[in-house]
């Protein structure tokens, strides 16, 4: 249950066998059925989690009703509303599983309590916020500046299993165009 998430840490700090003992005692183990709700919005975030199986998605729903995916979480990624859960505000999004999945979750004070217990996890947590601060501030970029084929060729990159997972209109939540435009761009990328 936890080789995937030791492969994980180890991409950024090394663990000893005592180490990652100590930290997996501070994880839940949460399963999810497909279309299940890990956070629904409004209510406070109280864990962050580790997609060891499945995907799950998190996302807003706008006053007209429309669903914007903020991002598809999917294995071997990390999950949650981190606004919520640092600031311990109700949460802005929902987030639930589009597949079956199978989540470690670490709940906040468990979470001060593995940093305390294990210093390398916070380098660890420090390295990880670092790479999501660039990935959304290039998200933020690319969706006021880069073309729509663009983005969806960045999709197709970053997310390669995802095309045959979810669907056309999530995928066209996700970038920020209507499923029709995402059809036009599919099209257009086969013909050349």
């Amino acid at each position: 249950m936890f080789n995937l998430l030791r492969t994980h840490i180890e991409k950024r700090v090394h663990l000893t066998d005592d180490d990652f003992d100590i930290i997996t005692k501070f994880f839940l183990h949460k399963k999810l059925r497909k279309k299940q709700f890990l956070l629904n919005e409004g209510e406070v975030c109280r864990h962050i989690g580790f997609v060891n199986s499945g995907c799950l998605r998190e996302y807003t729903i706008d006053n007209k009703g429309a669903e914007h995916i903020i991002q598809f979480a999917i294995e071997d990624w990390w999950v949650s509303d981190l606004n919520s859960f640092l600031s311990g505000l109700p949460a802005e999004h929902n987030i639930d599983a589009l597949d079956d999945s199978e989540l470690l979750l670490l709940e906040k004070s468990a979470t001060d309590k593995m940093l305390n217990a294990c210093p390398k996890m916070e380098r660890f947590f420090r390295l990880l916020m670092e790479a999501n601060y660039v990935a959304t501030h290039q998200r933020i970029a690319d969706s006021l500046s880069t073309a729509a084929e663009e983005r969806y060729l960045k999709f197709i990159k970053t997310y390669p299993k995802l095309i045959e997972q979810v669907s056309q209109n999530q995928i066209a939540s996700y970038l920020g165009i209507t499923p029709q435009s995402l059809s036009r761009i599919r099209k257009e990328i086969k013909q050349k």
